[in-house]
């Protein structure tokens, strides 16, 4: 799953952020913001009595103009910031195939994943680059900790596509569709987590020896990274750092991490040891020395796609992070 993970995403560049929207691509996809332009196209497609049967929110035969109210409620939505919805486009032909999006809850902290996709694009791997694209997106980008699901209990196809992406069941019930009017039918829902996004590889070793470290500026802050898209724990804060190589020293490799990923250079001798982290995940038990660092040379930039966040110590418990920092936010609060 790592690989046709990795293989399918393509992170979000600042140049596709655009004022309507993100932009997403994959292997074979582009997940733009609808735009006016696509009613045509996607009245065409979701006007078929196989898709609109499996939507709960959509009635058939499907109206035309309700396809362009739809897209522009989707801008709206957008704006107030309660969902994303995009397109689905081949990204050779330029063709709609799809669209899919992400409801969120009034807190932010939970999403709702739905999708379709035309008739003549089942069947071929779509729904799981979307799904995959999607929610790896969110993690990384916005702040929900929990992406759920309903899907109709006869949508098999998009079952698979859910358990192979890593959701896990999370129970039965019934929900009215519109297609379908006076009665409600059966539904199953999923959960998707970081936790439970990537299946850990087999390859994991039973320790994991990582280094970190907390980066102070004059004013007393610390330095966080957010992890970036395509990583395990996308989306969550941490502090710089990173595995040792085979011979290397904790210093040593503190050292060439912080350059690595910050650009910045820091001497061993100004890496002062302050605690430690043990944490046991799922597949492996991560060791991590931690050091503080207040002089280096040069201004920390983030290099491997990472957001970077100066933070008083008395607001690092605002960030989210791995379980294995967090147990590290009292001591550096106590200390600084």
């Amino acid at each position: 799953m790592d690989e046709l993970f990795d293989s399918l995403i393509s992170p979000v560049t600042a140049a596709e952020a655009t004022a309507a929207g993100p932009v997403l691509r994959t292997s074979r996809l582009l997940i733009r913001p609808l735009e006016a332009t696509d009613a045509a196209s996607f009245h065409r497609l979701i006007n078929d009595w196989e898709i609109c049967r499996k939507l709960p929110d959509a009635p058939f035969p499907y109206p035309a103009a309700l396809a362009g109210d739809w897209i522009a409620a989707a801008a709206l939505d957008r704006m107030a910031g309660k969902a994303e919805q995009f397109a689905v486009v081949d990204a050779a032909s330029g063709v709609l195939i799809g669209c899919a999006g992400l409801r969120l809850s009034k807190d932010k902290k939970t999403a709702d994943l739905g999708y379709w996709l035309g008739r003549a694009f089942w069947r071929q791997g779509f729904g799981m680059e979307v799904a995959l694209r999607l929610t790896s997106w969110a993690f990384a980008t916005l702040s929900v900790l929990k992406i759920t699901a309903t899907v109709a209990a006869d949508n098999e196809g998009s079952v698979a596509v859910l358990n192979r992406a890593g959701f896990v069941p999370a129970g039965k019930g019934s929900q009215e569709f519109q297609s379908r009017p006076g009665a409600k039918l059966p539904v199953r829902h999923f959960t998707l987590t970081r936790d439970t996004q990537l299946p850990a590889s087999p390859a994991t070793p039973s320790v994991l020896l990582v280094v970190a470290c907390a980066l102070i500026d004059a004013q007393g802050r610390i330095l966080l990274a957010r992890r970036p898209e395509g990583k395990k724990l996308a989306g969550l804060w941490e502090f710089p750092g990173g595995k040792m190589h085979a011979g290397e020293t904790p210093e040593a490799a503190l050292a060439r991490e912080l350059n690595e990923e910050l650009g910045i250079e820091v001497l061993p001798k100004h890496l002062a040891p302050f605690v430690f982290a043990s944490h046991a995940y799922e597949s492996f038990h991560l060791l991590m020395p931690v050091f503080l660092c207040r002089k280096w040379h040069g201004v920390p930039k983030p290099r491997e796609g990472q957001a970077l966040a100066w933070v008083a110590p008395d607001r690092l418990v605002e960030y989210p992070m791995p379980p294995a920092d967090r147990p590290l936010i009292p001591m550096l609060r106590d200390f600084l």
